[in-house]
């Protein structure tokens, strides 16, 4: 079992072994993300332009999401700050996210959004990472018995639902998946999408989504996890798969298909990776990688059962991940400060 993790941030259930975010804990996170969601520079924009005109700083290509360096981690910093809200109604800076959150999801910035998607030549802007983290944020609006959480649910509608046309359009074309570690993975990209469609009941999505990940990964064996990490990687090629597999899957055909794609968790993938410097963008996505291969042995050790003897040990080699990088999160740097409490948050929320 991980030790427990700093009081003034995190407890741990001595029961279940679970982390679970402290008021404190929620603070600080909240801060990083409330730093950044209307802070337009500096910034790293993926956009194809279609002439002159078209040369423009970021809040006016993206008033909705312009903050944070990119547009993903902008979408990602929304997603925390409303999960956040809902995990602590009463935290201090509650007022601050309400108008910040509220200011940027406005009815016209969010039809600039899509109208920015429906470019034909921007088909792959933030395929699929940045499409996945749109749909968890939908997710997580979604059902909130929140007068103004149901007001900024119904503004972002409209462009989760251009992102749900993209992912029916695109998945039927892809013939084969993406398995590096960084934006573009294909297994990620499902499965926050399969969240969404189960959450909100997109019964074709769901399909589709199960449709490709049997195509893709149904026949994997012997993942090359020794491989692992890349040296940019935020996320792992070998664990998001799986993830994604525990939730397609029966338990039954889970637990038979994880025993041939990963039939023992080498030491690559047991220990944190180490990051040598946070203030390099690249090498910071490090960090996430800890973050996410937290969140992805918690989802695969929870779809096993109980008796299964991998099972204690992914969901301690998951802890140790999350309890390792956290205090690291806030470094000092913007490279890894705009971005990494997201996936904090993320990590500490499965259940």
């Amino acid at each position: 079992m991980a030790q427990p993790a700093d009081s003034s941030f995190l407890t741990t259930d001595l029961q279940s072994g679970r982390l679970q975010l402290t008021q404190t804990g929620a603070s600080h996170f909240a801060n990083l993300a409330l730093s950044c969601i209307q802070k337009e520079y500096p910034n790293k924009l993926s956009h194809v332009m279609a002439d002159d005109s078209e040369v423009k700083g970021p809040r006016d290509l993206h008033p909705a999401f312009y903050g944070c360096f990119d547009w993903h981690s902008s979408v990602h910093g929304h997603w925390m700050l409303v999960r956040l809200l809902k995990l602590f109604p009463d935290l201090p800076e509650a007022a601050d996210i309400r108008k910040g959150v509220d200011e940027n999801l406005q009815v016209a910035n969010i039809r600039a959004e899509v109208a920015y998607l429906a470019q034909p030549n921007r088909k792959s802007f933030e395929r699929m990472y940045g499409w996945a983290w749109l749909l968890k944020l939908a997710e997580e609006l979604h059902g909130w018995e929140d007068a103004q959480g149901k007001k900024w649910a119904r503004n972002l509608q409209p462009l989760a639902d251009a992102i749900v046309a993209r992912y029916l359009d695109f998945l039927p074309r892809q013939t084969y998946p993406i398995r590096t570690g960084v934006h573009p993975n294909t297994a990620f990209g499902l499965t926050f999408a399969w969240d969404y469609a189960i959450a909100t009941g997109q019964k074709e999505l769901k399909s589709l989504i199960e449709i490709s990940s049997l195509k893709y990964y149904g026949f994997d064996y012997d993942c090359p996890a020794s491989w692992e990490p890349g040296g940019e990687d935020f996320l792992s090629p070998c664990l998001e798969e799986a993830e994604l597999m525990a939730r397609v899957l029966s338990k039954d055909a889970f637990r038979d298909w994880f025993g041939r794609f990963l039939p023992r968790l080498p030491k690559e993938l047991r220990e944190p990776a180490s990051v040598s410097d946070r203030t390099d963008g690249k090498i910071v996505h490090l960090d996430g990688l800890n973050l996410s291969r937290g969140w992805a042995l918690l989802k695969i050790g929870n779809a096993l059962p109980p008796e299964d003897p991998r099972k204690t040990v992914l969901l301690e080699v998951a802890n140790r991940h999350i309890v390792t990088t956290l205090p690291n999160i806030a470094s000092g740097d913007y490279a890894g400060e705009h971005w990494l409490a997201s996936f904090a948050i993320y990590a500490l929320s499965i259940e």
